[in-house]
């Protein structure tokens, strides 16, 4: 009897540096917690200070008042271009804001690869940002997406939207 295997149909064998090997560990839910706590006071503390220096503070500061329906065009494209510059590279270059490279933690991809601009600013930030434009949206898709982090995978709505994972490092 002949041997049936054929090496010419095996499947490639390579290392690839950027996937980790193994089991990588979940960041912890307390971690991503305090990690987003800080990235939001770091940001809102520079978007406060540089609009207090604006020429343009009424502008950018002044909430008006409140309404279900209105939307200061100016202040929402002063914070998205704040939270692009200060978070924006170092999300799409290391998988990481500065919050999550002080305590440790990456975002990757659920295979562990390294996550693309598009996938993180897009489908991770981006889609809560859209539906928190309008307050009951805003709400509704808080409290989902903060309470999926209590499943077996630790996933917010976010990350399963842009099939990612915080993991330590």
């Amino acid at each position: 009897m002949t041997d049936t295997t054929d090496q010419r149909f095996a499947p490639p064998e390579a290392h690839v540096a950027d996937v980790p090997s193994g089991e990588v560990e979940l960041a912890g839910r307390g971690t991503r917690l305090l990690a987003a706590i800080v990235d939001g006071l770091l940001l809102g503390g520079v978007i406060w200070a540089v609009g207090m220096l604006s020429p343009f503070r009424s502008m950018l500061l002044d909430a008006g008042t409140p309404s279900l329906t209105e939307l200061n065009i100016g202040s929402t494209a002063f914070g998205i271009l704040m939270f692009l510059l200060l978070q924006g590279w170092p999300l799409v270059t290391r998988g990481q804001t500065i919050a999550k490279m002080l305590f440790k933690l990456r975002i990757v991809r659920t295979d562990g690869s390294k996550v693309d601009a598009v996938r993180m600013l897009g489908l991770r930030y981006g889609v809560g940002f859209l539906l928190g434009i309008n307050r009951v949206t805003s709400g509704i898709w808080g409290l989902i997406d903060c309470l999926l982090i209590f499943r077996d995978s630790r996933q917010c709505l976010h990350d399963s939207i842009a099939d990612t994972k915080v993991i330590k490092l």
